[in-house]
């Protein structure tokens, strides 16, 4: 059976005669030789060491502000600076799809003082979506840690969509294809690879409406230029409790912590649909370890602190740390998913 993209699924002989050998040093100077070779060595790992210094580190969003890559980044920056005594700020470079902001990171020097805010999109979708990118998403990027799994919430809004769960709007979308609309932040976007599975996994089809961004995607869904979207909880919760939109299910295969009421897509009719964005800190390749290894120790202390693990689950965001390697790893599997699903329904960038 094969497994489709949205179920849930590692002495030199040329050196000269012995009469022309260089007589061995007395044990002092050996001593003083060996201690000041030790040095050298070790500066370099005194220089990192003093990471961060008095530069800012820039944490790049590759999305315009609003969305959910926004909001963890910018509760990242805010603790991490707290943290380590040092200015981080939050750098949007929207554009093609996170590509742009992306190559940016890309080609930053591997210092420590650039990092991105990488997801689902723009490290595991986009190598499908764009074939012909300057860099190579596989090797550009050194994993720090994996931040937060966000659920997508399925939201429509209840003036276009007379559904009350996923069964009935699965009825509806059936009897008259192409009626219903979607939106995303854009072409690619993690909204709209989600959409694409929900249709692939039900057998619908619905129009998808590309927008440059999730917020002013959702700002059409309340008013009901678009019928729905499949997004990331912090932009569609908010709606959804102030009774601008209806949540009909969540993408993960458990229920939301911060909204148990809200049943899960794969116990309304979709067996095992499971298609839920993440987001983790990634730096540019060849970055020290040692910075590496710091950001990761400071993240997931930061991430288990029961004030910030309160207010990701309150905004749908579960936060699941762990080292760089497992994060690594995760990235692969998923890169190997999405682009397989990219590639069989065609989806195109702008």
């Amino acid at each position: 059976m094969v497994e489709q993209p949205w179920q849930h699924p590692a002495p030199d002989p040329q050196a000269g005669s012995p009469a022309a050998a260089t007589p061995p040093l007395p044990r002092r100077h050996l001593l003083a030789a060996s201690l000041g070779a030790a040095g050298l060595l070790a500066a370099p790992r005194l220089a990192r060491a003093a990471w961060p210094d008095d530069r800012p580190v820039r944490i790049v969003v590759p999305f315009t502000p609003g969305g959910s890559t926004d909001i963890l980044a910018r509760a990242m920056a805010q603790r991490l600076g707290e943290e380590l005594k040092q200015t981080f700020v939050v750098e949007n470079r929207g554009g093609a799809g996170g590509t742009l902001g992306s190559e940016n990171v890309a080609r930053s020097a591997p210092d420590g003082y650039t990092l991105m805010m990488g997801h689902i999109g723009t490290l595991a979708v986009n190598p499908g979506l764009y074939p012909n990118l300057s860099f190579d998403t596989a090797t550009a990027f050194a994993p720090v840690v994996l931040v937060a799994v966000v659920p997508n919430v399925l939201a429509v809004n209840p003036r276009v969509v007379p559904a009350a769960n996923v069964g009935e709007l699965v009825a509806l979308a059936k009897r008259e294809p192409g009626r219903f609309t979607y939106g995303s932040g854009g072409n690619g976007s993690a909204a709209h690879i989600a959409m694409v599975a929900f249709n692939e996994a039900t057998g619908t089809q619905m129009t998808h409406v590309p927008y440059r961004g999730t917020a002013p995607m959702m700002t059409d869904v309340i008013a009901g230029q678009v019928s729905m979207t499949l997004t990331g909880g912090p932009p569609a919760l908010p709606p959804v409790r102030a009774g601008q939109l209806k949540a009909l299910g969540v993408s993960s295969l458990q229920r939301l912590s911060s909204a148990p009421d809200i049943p899960t897509i794969a116990e309304s009719g979709v067996p095992g649909f499971d298609a839920v964005q993440w987001y983790g800190l990634v730096a540019p390749a060849n970055t020290p370890r040692a910075i590496i290894d710091k950001l990761n120790a400071e993240s997931i202390r930061i991430l288990r602190e029961p004030a910030l693990k309160a207010r990701l689950e309150a905004e749908g965001a579960d936060a699941d740390p762990g080292t760089p390697e497992a994060f690594g790893e995760f990235i692969r599997t998923e890169r190997e998913r999405w682009t397989a699903l990219v590639r069989r329904a065609a989806v195109k960038a702008d």
